[in-house]
């Protein structure tokens, strides 16, 4: 019986860690008159996604919402069965709006656009997903943010850079929509550039190092999208990558800081403001239907790791070096 009730406890606890929240924007309770009470629910924990809810907290105060709103921060420690149980937990809270971010948060918080409005984060393709069926005009009371991959634009670096490249190296969790869609669009960038791919799969970051060691052998480049299951362990693959002098353009500039070679895309800070504008928008009595999706895909940077470069021996194009969006980081 005793071994039992510890076992209960532990589990217990271990939930507990699981839904951790992290200090609130405000330190008025969410009780306060005129405070609201905004749920965040993080898929995991890595770069790309700290980066989206530091921003997006930072934009909050900047928008005068220091003392007017209280945030319950939920990690789902990349476990989908806890996302079921945070969405419960914010639906008997009654928040007065729920940020989820990634893919995987925002199909789980389905549920709760019956009676609360929700604004998603970083999803890459969101009629894909199922989340929404109109950009321009989000239905069902849910609206957020896109990180769409620029695959093309991707390619077209990665060849200009490395321009005698004639295989890439593609690893995905396949259990991960937006991993998928980005998979469809590599096979048709490169079926157009006359590229051939080497996919490989993973279901946990734990097996990234074992794909990526079968992998580096039979490729030239590998490409990894903005895949949660990968960015949580980047620098095992960008290790392995740069031993074995092969080049790693990835989905997000946060997977570059990590250790990755080169990326043109969005800047994630940047997504974490919006979605944080668009959360005040709700809060200010604005229609979800009347905040379309916003995708970003004009104002793309390139980013580059010198450290990366240097230890794969790499020398930038001059078209590269001269570019006004090009941004280096160690």
């Amino acid at each position: 019986m005793k071994k039992c009730l510890k076992g209960l406890v532990v589990a217990v606890c271990l939930l507990l860690v699981g839904c951790s929240s992290q200090p609130t924007v405000s330190n008025q309770t969410p009780s306060s008159e005129g405070t609201k009470k905004v749920g965040v629910i993080q898929l995991t924990e890595h770069t790309s996604l700290n980066m989206i809810y530091d921003s997006f907290v930072a934009e909050l105060e900047n928008l005068g919402y220091k003392d007017k709103v209280v945030i319950d921060f939920k990690n789902a420690q990349n476990e989908m069965s806890n996302i079921p149980s945070i969405v419960q937990y914010f639906e008997a809270n009654k928040q007065d709006v729920v940020v989820t971010i990634t893919t995987p948060v925002a199909q789980g918080a389905m549920a709760l656009t019956k009676n609360t409005p929700v604004v998603f984060a970083a999803v890459t393709d969101p009629i894909a997903a199922g989340v929404v069926k109109d950009l321009e005009k989000p239905e069902g009371n849910i609206t957020g943010t896109s990180d769409m991959v620029q695959i093309d634009e991707i390619i077209n670096l990665a060849l200009t850079i490395t321009p005698k490249i004639k295989t890439v190296g593609f690893i995905y969790n396949p259990s991960e929509v937006n991993s998928v869609t980005n998979y469809e669009k590599l096979k048709q960038v490169c079926e157009e550039k006359g590229l051939k791919i080497e996919a490989t799969s993973i279901s946990t970051s734990v097996d990234l190092q074992t794909a990526t060691s079968a992998l580096l052998p039979k490729v030239d480049v590998i490409f990894v999208p903005n895949d949660n299951t990968v960015a949580e362990a980047m620098p095992i693959l960008a290790n392995l990558a740069k031993d074995a002098k092969v080049p790693v353009y990835t989905g997000a500039d946060s997977m570059v800081m990590d250790g990755g070679f080169a990326t043109i895309g969005i800047d994630y800070v940047e997504l974490g403001k919006k979605t944080a504008q668009m959360v005040v928008e709700v809060l200010e009595g604005k229609s979800i239907s009347d905040i379309p999706v916003y995708v970003f895909k004009d104002d793309l940077y390139i980013t580059i790791n010198e450290d990366t470069m240097n230890a794969l021996g790499i020398e930038l194009p001059t078209s590269i070096k001269e570019n006004q969006k090009l941004n280096l980081v160690k």
